[in-house]
């Protein structure tokens, strides 16, 4: 799952963001076990490292020496180096939190504002952002990130129906979260987020390729391949919600019927009067179905099954009943084939408040990064999503 350095025209921002990353998942970590994890030149590394902790980003500790010669000196994330907020917007309120380099959630918040419209939503989340901010008294706030649901881009799904951010179309997202925090901004899916929170500090550490399953007010997923979140080319690569399940089933605002979140979501939970064991149990074979979608399209190592829901429901599902064939029920497969993540709500606020960190401290990377993805202009409806 390591990345790799580069010799690429916007090589030197990419080269610092891996490096920061090594330091960050595998720290305490000497310079020469660095290059040769990136495969860059120890001189590379050491002037790299030599910029961040000039710039207060990492720290770097000696051991005391046990024979002849000093140890290496090792390089760990400084926490209090920076903060990032995350924002995750839904359909239900607002939450947001304060996160360090290290992904710890120092402080959080949420406001209820179910359906809320975008002046209402900036001005809550301008204000939350200064108080969670005003928390840490001279602290460096790097940015903000914020998730929310998808599609982005798509006339006939996004922005219609319970599972989206209804009367959001056109709104310069960008723009208005940049004037309402004063601070560098970025967004992308809640799902995205998710499936990025849990790569850097959840399950996904210990995975190279695995599909996470959101469950939210609706349902999404997106498929990690070597540490990055496979987008496709409008951004919008995981709406497996809105897979036809079930032929002539309930209508979907999508315009189809038997849509998967129909059935599958917190959403679908909500319309349904009985215990969470009989909706399992209902919905039970739905979400097996699913399941084998997923591992015949992606062959993940395994799904991690994350989001909103409660864990003690994500396990109910996880082990309700025996899996069909697909190509990933292998007789030589170490993991299972479903693991529940524990992140929550958390995964989605450090996934969101790891996108501020990134795009400040890897501009020029973010910005060829999102350029490549980008088919439109700075509105929610161009697809615009922030690398």
């Amino acid at each position: 799952m390591a990345l790799r350095g580069t010799n690429q025209e916007f090589g030197r921002p990419y080269n610092r963001r891996i490096v920061l990353e090594s330091i960050r998942l595998n720290g305490p970590i000497a310079r020469g076990d660095i290059a040769r994890g990136v495969g860059l030149t120890v001189q590379t590394v050491s002037t790299i490292v030599r910029e961040l902790e000039e710039q207060g980003y990492i720290l770097s500790l000696r051991e005391e020496p046990k024979g002849r010669g000093l140890p290496p000196a090792t390089l760990r994330i400084n926490p209090e180096g920076g903060y990032a907020v995350g924002i995750h917007l839904t359909p239900l309120g607002i939450d947001a939190a304060l996160i360090n380099l290290s992904g710890d959630v120092i402080e959080s918040m949420h406001s209820e504002a179910p359906n809320v419209t975008p002046d209402h939503a900036f001005d809550q989340i301008g204000a939350m952002v200064r108080d969670l901010a005003g928390r840490r008294a001279g602290g460096r706030v790097l940015g903000v990130g914020m998730a929310l649901p998808g599609p982005f881009g798509v006339e006939s799904m996004s922005f219609i129906g319970p599972t989206t951010m209804t009367g959001w179309k056109d709104v310069a997202l960008r723009e208005r979260l940049t004037t309402a925090t004063g601070l560098p901004a970025f967004f992308e899916t809640d799902m995205a987020a998710a499936a990025m929170g849990e790569r850097l500090y959840g399950l996904g550490t210990g995975y190279s390729d695995y599909y996470y399953l959101y469950f939210g007010v609706g349902l999404g997923g997106a498929m990690v391949h070597d540490g990055s979140v496979l987008r496709g080319a409008w951004g919008n690569a995981g709406e497996i919600g809105h897979i036809p399940v079930v032929f002539g089933g309930e209508p979907c605002p999508c315009g189809n019927r038997g849509c998967l979140e129909r059935y599958l979501s917190l959403e679908a939970r909500g319309r349904w009067h009985g215990s969470d064991d009989a909706w399992v149990a209902e919905i039970g074979p739905v979400f097996r179905n699913a399941i084998t979608i997923i591992e015949n399209l992606f062959d993940p190592e395994t799904v991690v099954l994350g989001g909103l829901a409660p864990p003690a429901l994500l396990e109910r599902l996880a082990g309700a009943a025996e899996l069909p064939n697909s190509v990933s029920a292998r007789k030589d497969r170490v993991t299972p084939r479903i693991v529940v993540a524990r992140g929550g709500q958390h995964a989605v606020l450090r996934g969101a408040a790891a996108l501020a960190v990134s795009g400040v401290l890897s501009p020029r990377f973010g910005q060829i990064f999102t350029a490549k993805r980008q088919r439109g202009g700075d509105l929610l409806k161009g697809g615009d999503i922030a690398a």
